[in-house]
């Protein structure tokens, strides 16, 4: 039952609607005591003869009046428990996807989408049950029971209360022993659900490549054997939770066989009355259920333990990068001073960058180029503290970028990535994602200075136009130009483009390049790209080599020193050239 103290702080703040469900359901529990009384009353008044029409309509309307009641209570008490149950799975729901929000890009390398998707539905489920149907059965198990025990002993016999119950202690053992093998085998069962769940996301987002690839068989093959394991984890559950129904069947079987074989001899040597006995007998059957719906308890609490576990455990996943207790609430603006000794993703890895020294002032350019993997991308995000530099430091406007609120450092940047991200949604709902109120002639403006406002009125219906899962309808050049615009609808005050022009061919990249020097003037750009005619206008270039700065200076001065930079500038242009027909 360690689940229910874990959920303490739950049950507190949902106080009032528990303590009234409890207290309808202990109203239910006395008034079942009322049906088997009086029965018992009226089969005895039926074999002394001494019943009559007037004292049979009091029995009917005392249990007309008793089932009304039962069923007036019973309807309320689903509200106030069941009802909160669902409000625990809001709340942990909520808590769950704020916590994703908060986590860094660590967290998700760490973690698989599939895995955090089934957190958050199939685990809360369960302990939505806990919370609902596992107080219920608490609850009614005990009162039911409780109130049957007292109401056999003390208004029958309590030496025939004692031999019905001498099965119950078995029964305990049994389920108890059967809850921890559940727990254990529906942890793995959740496992193997989450492991199903990433793979078959996995699968659907990358169903291009794979049908590319020619490999539909071997990926239903792969789904087919996790599918597999996922039913035979669920079916050892499943034996697991079909043990408890015999078992406590063929309890309650000895607790009758023992209840009317020695009632019926209390009957004949005179200490009993028949209708005593089956008053007894019903009360017997009455305990059917709580003895069942004990069993069910274990099996509720021991899944919701299990899922509770998982959800605790990825909640208390700590935050990497927080706000100081006395961060600053201004959006940073001014130079921006790069000063890091060195850093590395963690303390067990290689360095990514080593003595990365360099200034930009505000409203200037910056270009930052180099080979594939050479550290161009962690450097600038960096600058939005997906992580933070543990040896060295990196400043906006004179006060590093550590001592700004999270959310207003981010609202001074806009950053178009490598991988764009469109939503499905509609053009300019993807435009206007981080400024909900911008008006249409905003999104426009933002969407011309990207050129790429020609191409959505070309779509069959324009800005409203459903892009896709994923903008799936769209050309990857017309996806980077809509991240653009997205980010400039913003007008930050640092702009970072990383490699966000390389799907767009040359003329269309230098007409968004020329509207970004003019509409940006006294704004901070950087732009990191494997075209180096997409940062030749920069004031300050760098040349970024297995994560350190191999050259500096601007377009001019890097193609005077004749190193890395001018032999590739030259080699583009070349190639350039003969794409063109050497004209």
């Amino acid at each position: 039952m360690k689940i229910f103290a874990e959920l303490k702080w739950f049950f507190l703040q949902e106080r009032k609607a528990y303590i009234s469900g409890v207290l309808m359901l202990l109203l239910v529990a006395f008034l079942q005591l009322i049906p088997p009384k009086v029965i018992g009353l009226v089969a005895d008044q039926i074999k002394e003869g001494t019943i009559t029409s007037s004292e049979m309509l009091k029995w009917v309307l005392l249990l007309f009046a008793a089932g009304l009641a039962m069923y007036v209570l019973r309807y309320f008490w689903r509200i106030m428990i069941f009802g909160s149950a669902v409000k625990l799975t809001r709340n942990l729901r909520n808590d769950l996807y704020s916590h994703f929000t908060n986590m860094s890009p660590s967290f998700y390398q760490r973690r698989r989408i599939g895995d955090l998707m089934a957190h958050a539905t199939n685990d809360l489920q369960a302990i939505q049950q806990t919370a609902g149907a596992g107080v219920l059965t608490l609850v009614d198990s005990l009162a039911t029971g409780g109130f049957v025990i007292l109401a056999m002993a003390f208004t029958i016999s309590w030496k025939l209360t004692l031999i019905a119950l001498i099965p119950m202690p078995f029964m305990a053992m049994l389920t108890s022993w059967f809850g921890t093998m559940l727990h254990r085998t529906f942890h793995k069962a959740q496992e193997a659900f989450s492991s199903l769940n990433d793979k078959t996301q996995e699968s659907i987002s990358g169903i291009k490549v794979i049908k590319t690839f020619g490999q539909e068989q071997e990926d239903v093959e792969d789904f087919r054997k996790q599918s597999e394991d996922v039913v035979k984890k669920n079916l050892v559950v499943a034996k697991i939770d079909a043990l408890y129904d015999p078992t406590i069947s063929i309890i309650v079987g000895i607790s009758f066989f023992l209840s009317i074989g020695f009632g019926a001899r209390d009957v004949l040597n005179g200490d009993l009355t028949i209708g005593q006995l089956i008053s007894f007998t019903t009360y017997l059957g009455l305990l059917i259920w709580p003895m069942l719906a004990f069993g069910w308890l274990f099996n509720i609490v021991e899944r919701g333990r299990a899922s509770y576990d998982r959800v605790s455990l990825l909640l208390k996943q700590k935050v990497d990068i927080q706000d100081r207790p006395d961060a600053i609430d201004s959006v940073p603006a001014g130079n921006i001073v790069y000063a890091i000794d060195e850093y590395a993703f963690s303390e067990e890895s290689e360095p990514l960058l080593k003595d990365i020294y360099f200034s930009v002032g505000k409203g200037e350019t910056l270009g930052v180029v180099g080979k594939t993997g050479a550290g161009k991308t962690t450097l600038l995000k960096l600058l939005i503290r997906e992580d933070d530099v543990k040896n060295g430091d990196i400043r906006i406007g004179g006060k590093s970028i550590e001592e700004y609120r999270l959310d207003r450092l981010r609202e001074a940047i806009g950053y178009v990535p490598q991988d764009h991200f469109l939503f499905s949604a509609t053009v300019k709902e993807n435009i206007a994602f981080a400024k909900i109120d911008a008006t249409d002639k905003e999104i426009m403006e933002a969407a011309k200075l990207a050129n790429i406002h020609d191409d959505i009125l070309g779509f069959t219906d324009g800005y409203e136009t459903v892009v896709g899962e994923r903008g799936v309808s769209l050309s990857g050049g017309q996806k980077q130009r809509i991240s653009i615009a997205r980010a400039l609808l913003l007008n930050p005050e640092i702009l970072i483009l990383d490699d966000s022009l390389s799907a767009v061919d040359a003329k269309t990249e230098e007409a968004i390049l020329s509207a970004l020097r003019k509409e940006r003037e006294g704004k901070t750009t950087v732009i990191t790209s494997h075209r180096l005619s997409a940062i030749q206008h920069a004031g300050l270039i760098l040349v970024i080599e297995e994560g350190m700065i191999k050259e500096r200076g601007s377009h001019e001065e890097l193609m005077a020193n004749g190193g890395w930079y001018r032999e590739m500038y030259l080699r583009q242009q070349l190639e350039e050239l003969v794409e063109h027909g050497g004209h």
